[in-house]
């Protein structure tokens, strides 16, 4: 019988989330609007044993939860940018600036939007992987990309209202 050595994998990964679409998808497959990621499972499940290099949360709209942004920087060293209008050209030009910086970048939406960006760092010999809500995944991008990851109900939880909210908003 043949001994195997262990593989060590020393990848670097980028991890480019458009929050609106996934935010979206999770509202979609939970029918709950509190519906959140849970970066704690799924961040580790992404990584499979490879380094992040980063980790960046595009979001439209002026309402950024602080509370996110600071989790994301203490535990993942990641940072929130506000998008003017939708995340696709800000998400794009990162993708394609840190594109030599990173042997893998996930880009997590499953917008269609993003075919080209796959096809273009893919010839720039970066792995490109789609994490994303299966039945809010356009197929092409699922075809396009080296690895596809479908977030499911597991990785998120449900935002349960604070006592204080709730007290606020009893009738006296």
């Amino acid at each position: 019988m043949e001994e195997y050595n262990e593989i060590i994998i020393s990848q670097t990964v980028a991890i480019l989330i458009d929050g609106n679409n996934i935010e979206i998808g999770l509202q979609t497959l939970t029918k709950q609007e509190s519906a959140l990621l849970d970066f704690d499972s799924l961040i580790p499940k992404l990584l499979d044993h490879r380094g992040l290099s980063r980790l960046i949360y595009f979001r439209e709209g002026k309402s950024i939860s602080a509370k996110l942004a600071d989790r994301l920087l203490n535990n993942y060293h990641g940072s929130v940018v506000p998008c003017h209008k939708s995340a696709d050209i800000p998400l794009t030009i990162n993708a394609t600036q840190i594109a030599r910086k990173v042997d893998t970048i996930v880009i997590m939406s499953g917008d269609s939007d993003y075919i080209e960006l796959v096809r273009h760092l893919k010839g720039e010999g970066v792995r490109v992987e789609i994490a994303a809500l299966e039945h809010a995944t356009a197929q092409i991008l699922i075809d396009e990309a080296d690895h596809f990851t479908p977030i499911t109900q597991e990785d998120c939880y449900i935002l349960r209202p604070s006592r204080a909210k709730k007290a606020k908003g009893k009738k006296s």
